[in-house]
């Protein structure tokens, strides 16, 4: 464990226990830190959540999601969850990977090719080992999925059909080894920053592109600062929501219940919100906003080969083994692969 003892969290864990079987929680308010803003994936699910929360609780608990990073970077989140000083968060499962590594397999890039490969990893028993694991490595608990689609370069500068166009790109990546060598792997050296510094970043031309789901650079505006989008599909954007595994315990038998079924309720709003919105919203950032989105060369035959090669060789020890990856392309129908 990468940032607090494991024998400190489980005394504090039994202390909570202990708490807990004597009085249980009242009613509550979660803090749930959001990294994006308002019409996200992220803020569809964390509402889905509040309400559903209210109406199995009859009101007795509710929810407040604070956007736009306000509670700090989404690694950040994930650290106060730990401690127990935040109560939720939904954020890119790229941001849980560097406390949990096995997560990373719904990383790795190509991995998933679909909406429905996404929901039947998570609701799963991949994602169900995922759940513990987070837990055991990190202090919190997945009670949720949400889904954003895929995750489009843009930039500033051109449009990119092929590795060669990359060229000369300098690319925001989030802080996360797996994404960082998936570019490059495609041999450009990216660029990796803070979720929260990304929108200055291209907006002072720190950085020229970066690559988030249609839903995101809709509701992040980036349109205003990128001209050009691929639609690349070299990852899936799952982002879970998350409890500080402190505050669940602390919760009743009777309150985990209605948490985790008010999470299961978001996960299905996100899902259904992409299937209705996405294309919608890529249609708007053209007609709208005057985006020109093009697609990669040969169906990205080179930016698949490339990347699948350099990079999940690198990163099967980390994510539990190539049987891991091999139980998780089982799982959608995929053929394994080898050492």
């Amino acid at each position: 464990m990468k940032y607090f003892n494991k024998i400190s969290k489980a005394l504090m864990i039994t202390a909570a226990l202990s708490v807990a079987a004597v009085s249980g929680v009242s009613a509550k308010n979660f803090k749930v830190a959001v990294g994006d803003s308002g019409g996200s994936t992220q803020e569809v699910g964390g509402l889905a959540f509040k309400a559903k929360l209210e109406e199995l609780s009859g009101g007795k608990h509710t929810a407040t999601l604070f956007l736009n990073g306000q509670l700090g970077s989404e690694q950040d989140t994930v650290n106060d969850a730990a401690i127990g000083v935040l109560d939720m968060s939904i954020l890119a499962i790229n941001n849980i990977t560097p406390f949990s590594p096995s997560v990373g397999v719904l990383s790795l890039p190509y991995a998933m090719l679909s909406l429905e490969d996404a929901e039947t990893l998570t609701q799963g028993a991949i994602g169900q080992e995922l759940v513990e694991n987070t837990i055991e490595d990190a202090g919190v608990r997945i009670v949720g999925w949400t889904y954003a689609g895929f995750r489009r370069l843009t930039n500033s500068k051109k449009p990119v059909r092929s590795v060669a166009d990359l060229e000369g790109l300098v690319i925001r990546v989030p802080k996360n080894e797996i994404m960082i060598d998936t570019y490059k792997s495609w041999g450009i050296s990216p660029t990796p920053m803070a979720w929260s510094e990304t929108f200055a970043g291209l907006q002072t031309k720190v950085v020229d592109g970066q690559d988030t789901p249609y839903i995101t650079i809709n509701a992040m505006k980036f349109y205003e600062i990128q001209k050009y989008a691929t639609n690349l599909r070299y990852l899936f954007l799952i982002e879970p929501l998350i409890i500080s595994e402190q505050v669940f315990q602390e919760l009743s038998a009777d309150d985990q219940k209605i948490v985790l079924e008010a999470a299961q309720a978001a996960t299905e709003a996100s899902a259904q919100y992409l299937r209705d919105k996405e294309s919608e919203i890529q249609q708007s950032l053209i007609d709208d906003h005057g985006m020109e989105i093009v697609d990669a060369e040969n169906d990205e035959k080179e930016f698949i080969d490339l990347a699948t090669k350099a990079v999940w060789p690198k990163f099967y020890d980390s994510v539990g083994g190539i049987d891991k990856v091999n139980a998780m392309l089982s799982a959608i129908g995929r053929d394994p692969v080898s050492e």
